[in-house]
């Protein structure tokens, strides 16, 4: 996400990449068993059962019965691991988070080790769209919860303050060196930026009208963030 590379004197490789990785909210221990190993197979078993149950029908129509017999346990086993079907939800939201922070931080090590803020923007918001498209009903469920869930809430707020933290330093810093001009603080702008982002890429899952197409949609936010950061620097 940016020319920080060109700047080795100021900023060493490792702070680069860790500007780059964008922070996933810290899980909440939702389930009974505090103790239980990450990779149990119950729960990945209840996960995968709720992604698909949510490619079937809205998460209004899914009960715990069903995630429990999806997942080939019984119903008061499912409490053993979540209190609730929304939690099952929440905790696929943090995952996908997840999930999005390491592959931005994969993805764009390469384009900032060649010093080109375009490459490594693209390969940003592409990998975080990537994590949640490609559970498109787990993420509109998602974002439907937060109307009346205040802890969907709080979880997607953290994750939007992760990726708006770690925007904000990157703008600073490519201020700081002259790569950016002057403008806006850095989280107002960060702020818009991730917002924009969040609103577009929503529209196009929802399949909204007017909305970007999915050709374009990488494309448009692409440049906008370039010409936001960097101004006439973007050429």
């Amino acid at each position: 996400m940016s020319r920080l590379v060109n700047s080795l004197s100021n900023y060493s490789t490792g702070c680069i990449l860790s500007r780059m990785a964008i922070e996933s909210p810290p899980q909440i221990a939702r389930g009974r068993r505090s103790s239980r190993a990450s990779g149990d197979e119950r729960e990945r078993a209840i996960l995968a059962t709720a992604q698909r149950l949510l490619e079937e029908r809205p998460l209004s129509e899914i009960s715990v019965s069903d995630l429990a017999e999806g997942a080939g346990i019984s119903r008061p086993t499912f409490y053993f691991y979540f209190p609730s079907r929304d939690a099952v939800l929440l905790t696929l939201v943090e995952r996908m988070a997840a999930e999005a922070a390491e592959a931005i931080e994969t993805r764009a090590a390469a384009a900032l080790v060649s010093a080109d803020p375009r490459t490594a923007l693209r390969q940003g918001i592409e990998a975080a769209y990537t994590a949640f498209a490609t559970r498109r009903a787990a993420t509109l469920a998602a974002a439907e919860l937060q109307v009346s869930n205040p802890e969907a809430r709080a979880v997607w707020s953290r994750v939007m303050e992760g990726w708006v933290g770690q925007v904000s330093a990157i703008i600073e810093a490519e201020r700081e060196r002259g790569a950016a001009p002057p403008g806006p603080p850095a989280r107002d702008l960060a702020i818009a930026l991730v917002q924009m982002n969040e609103r577009v890429q929503h529209g196009n899952l929802l399949g909204e009208v007017p909305s970007l197409s999915d050709a374009a949609l990488i494309d448009t936010q692409v440049e906008i963030w370039m010409r936001s950061i960097y101004g006439d620097a973007a050429g």
